[in-house]
């Protein structure tokens, strides 16, 4: 599937050379990596919520499958994320969409989609990449989201993937995204978790922390607190990613570019992380690395109705 394809892709195009990410899925080197990987692995989207079957080795890149652990990406229940399901009947905004891996699995599932990004480039690569997909409707948008040139009531779901950290006032843009959601529209929100962004602190270039990349560390309890005094009501919230925080700080020490072939030191991590996953205990084991060191923060909410 072609979605599956692209989304170690997604948030590249919005950083500066030195700070790759949609951020750094993070979307990162999510958005970046293994681009070339996992093509045709999953099977079409089933009307069954049986659990996912086990991908064997050869047929998922251990990055991709991290991921899958996750919660992302499944093909058999609609769902881009666990407890956020797209399907046809949906109109989709994906703000800050990036290269579009996320948005291509929601036009996998034949939403409207709605992609937006500050850089006109990037919603034409965008456009480029969903204009052969099965989304019912596909709407560019190039915007900075203040405002977002849609009506009120417009979607009923929202995608704000490793955005917030970005923006100069996270609880205005949060604000703006509730005005154009119907009521009972559901979000998918992501932020870099604070425990990793400290480390970055201390190793990462002094260009990750400066505009139009990371410009605030926001802790667990501040996105809490955004996303209620947003009016939205919180349904899951949930981590993720230690294996993607361990990439990037070795990502730094590497001094290459965000493109393959990948230094022998982040190839075997990746092999080392594959390893683990493997084993009996690797899920229950990654489950706790997750907990403790996650890349990043995940909320999913509700306008009220």
């Amino acid at each position: 599937m072609q979605w599956l394809n692209i989304f170690s892709r997604k948030k590249t195009a919005r950083m500066t050379p030195v700070e790759p990410e949609r951020h750094a899925h993070p979307i990162v080197a999510e958005q970046a990596i293994h681009s070339e990987s996992v093509v045709d692995t999953l099977e079409p989207a089933a009307t069954t919520s049986d659990p996912e079957p086990m991908k064997t080795e050869e047929q998922v890149d251990p990055a991709l499958q991290d991921n899958l652990l996750s919660g992302w990406f499944s093909a058999q229940t609609g769902e881009l994320f666990t407890g956020f399901k797209i399907s046809a009947e949906d109109s989709v905004l994906d703000i800050g969409c990036g290269a579009a891996g996320f948005t291509n699995f929601c036009a996998s599932q034949g939403a409207e989609i709605i992609f937006a990004d500050i850089n006109p480039d990037v919603v034409a690569a965008a456009e480029e990449t969903l204009k052969h997909s099965a989304a019912r409707v596909l709407i560019p948008l190039v915007t900075d989201a203040n405002p977002i040139p849609l009506p009120e009531n417009r979607v009923n779901k929202i995608i704000a993937m490793e955005v917030l950290e970005h923006v100069e006032d996270p609880a205005q843009f949060l604000r703006e995204l509730v005005r154009v959601a119907k009521p009972g529209a559901q979000f998918l929100l992501t932020v870099p978790d604070p425990v990793g962004e400290k480390v970055q602190l201390d190793i990462a270039p002094p260009v990750y922390f400066e505009h139009p990349n990371h410009i605030r560390i926001i802790e667990r309890d501040e996105f809490t607190q955004l996303v209620t005094n947003a009016g939205l009501v919180i349904e899951q919230q949930s981590s993720y990613g230690f294996y993607w925080s361990v990439w990037w700080f070795f990502f730094w020490a590497c001094k290459q570019d965000l493109s393959p072939p990948w230094h022998p030191l982040l190839e075997q991590w990746t092999n080392t992380w594959n390893t683990l996953l493997a084993l009996p205990d690797g899920p229950r084991i990654k489950k706790a690395l997750d907990k403790s060191m996650p890349k990043s923060q995940v909320i999913i909410a509700r306008k009220p109705l």
